[in-house]
């Protein structure tokens, strides 16, 4: 394994640094869009957390209002009209390339979550930090939110278990079919209230403080 890793962290150097010059013009392109159809930001910041638990600010293409509050639970995000564009094709994601050259993520990981949820892992959960968060990830390819969140940390576990070019390049594939098929979220109604809760009543469950 951490062979591997060493020549994984390698190999996201090298093709995040030759996507970022081959995607340099719809870069711009997309910054232009942003700018004209909404006021604010071409990028939105937000903390994750990633390897060995350190916060870092992951980067995304805004494509929200600059005034929408993601951490206000209660109302809908406003989602600009080239936010809804952006999304559907995960372009928002594009600025993450800049995590992967910097070391803060890799290609392929349990994706990073926000660190409002770290207090709620169990131990064995907190394995997800043994390797670097990823642009696209097992949880992803099978399923994202039509699982729950305690489905989708199992499956980052297995993962970490069994990390390996093979198990990269498989996930790769599969995310390669699901951008095409433009396979999207089903289960909208499961918001992060529901997976701090899940997650809540699982550390709880784990520690036997609930029966």
């Amino acid at each position: 394994m951490r062979v591997y890793v060493k020549f994984k962290r390698l190999l996201d150097i090298i093709l995040s640094l030759f996507l970022m010059i081959l995607l340099l013009p719809l870069f711009l392109i997309l910054s232009i869009l942003i700018k004209i159809d909404s006021k604010g930001p071409v990028l939105y910041k937000q903390s994750r957390t990633g390897l060995n638990g350190a916060d870092f600010i992951l980067l995304k293409f805004r494509s929200m209002e600059a005034d929408n509050n993601v951490y206000d639970f209660k109302t809908v995000d406003k989602i600009t009209k080239i936010g809804k564009f952006i999304r559907k094709t995960s372009l928002d994601e594009l600025p993450q390339l800049i995590n992967i050259l910097k070391g803060d993520m890799s290609f392929i990981g349990p994706r990073p979550w926000l660190p409002i949820l770290n207090k709620y892992y169990t131990d064995s959960q907190k394995k997800r930090f043994l390797v670097r968060p990823g642009l696209t990830g097992i949880a992803q390819v099978s399923g994202r939110k039509d699982l729950n969140i305690i489905d989708r940390i199992n499956l980052d576990l297995k993962y970490v278990d069994n990390i390996s070019l093979l198990t990269d390049l498989k996930i790769l594939g599969r995310t390669i079919l699901v951008i095409i098929n433009n396979a999207d979220n089903t289960r909208e109604n499961y918001t992060i209230e529901d997976e701090i809760e899940d997650l809540k009543n699982n550390f709880l469950f784990v520690n036997g403080k609930i029966s």
